[in-house]
């Protein structure tokens, strides 16, 4: 699990100058808490932001593997794409709505807000100085990652609908566990900047860990082809 963090295998995936524009933007809210004052509210829901944008991200993913099944599979996308956008719209909005009330609580307030969506989205635009410059420069890297491997390398001629469907759900579970656990210790411990901190350092590695993915996935791919089985 942790053969990632062998200095031979950063040393192979940060050769991908593309490795290096993924660490600088999980690192970039660094300066952003140096330069612009962002706390850990800021951080949390740029955060929360991101999984929106994989979201949408995803729905580019199913439609373009549904077009392998031609007519129909871009039918069967009327049925699937709305159901994922409102199911998992409805997980990242349940998300959001707990987030404004930790930060709610670390400010000392006893109001938890109630917010539809897109007030909720509009809300974490507020929470940080620059906040949609930072969004935009997630949406552009997310587009370039869809065009560059999934679309120009064929990824999507290899994958399922309903697998690209999940695949996000994962990835929300496990940061946004990871994100209220350290923003409970960091509001338990009255520390906020090295809360802030160790929540960055933690998406870092997280971002370190899919760069190394991203990078072995097409070599893994051509190993199960050779391996293969012959047709008799």
């Amino acid at each position: 699990m942790l053969n990632w963090l062998r200095p031979q295998a950063l040393a192979e995936t940060y050769r991908d100058p593309v490795s290096w524009a993924i660490l600088a933007v999980d690192l970039f809210p660094v300066y952003a808490v140096l330069q612009f004052g962002w706390d850990a509210t800021a951080l949390v829901f740029l955060y929360w932001l991101e999984n929106v944008i994989i979201g949408a991200i995803t729905l580019l993913r199913m439609l373009a593997t549904s077009l392998r099944a031609g007519p129909f599979g871009v039918a069967g996308m009327l049925f699937i794409g709305p159901f994922f956008t409102v199911h998992y719209g409805m997980f990242c909005f349940v998300h959001g709505i707990f987030l404004a009330a930790f930060s709610a609580i670390s400010q000392g307030s006893d109001d938890a807000p109630f917010m539809d969506p897109v007030s909720l989205i509009q809300f974490a635009l507020g929470t940080g100085a620059h906040m949609a410059l930072f969004a935009a420069v997630i949406v552009a890297l997310q587009l370039f990652l869809f065009f560059r491997d999934f679309i120009a390398r064929g990824e999507w001629r290899e994958s399922d609908v309903m697998v690209e469907m999940t695949r996000p759900y994962g990835r929300v579970v496990v940061l946004h566990i990871a994100l209220f656990v350290g923003f409970g210790v960091m509001i338990a411990l009255g520390q906020p900047m090295l809360g802030v901190l160790g929540l960055i350092a933690l998406k870092a590695l997280w971002g370190m860990y899919q760069a190394h993915r991203r990078h072995i996935q097409p070599q893994l791919e051509s190993v199960e082809k050779v391996d293969e089985p012959s047709p008799i």
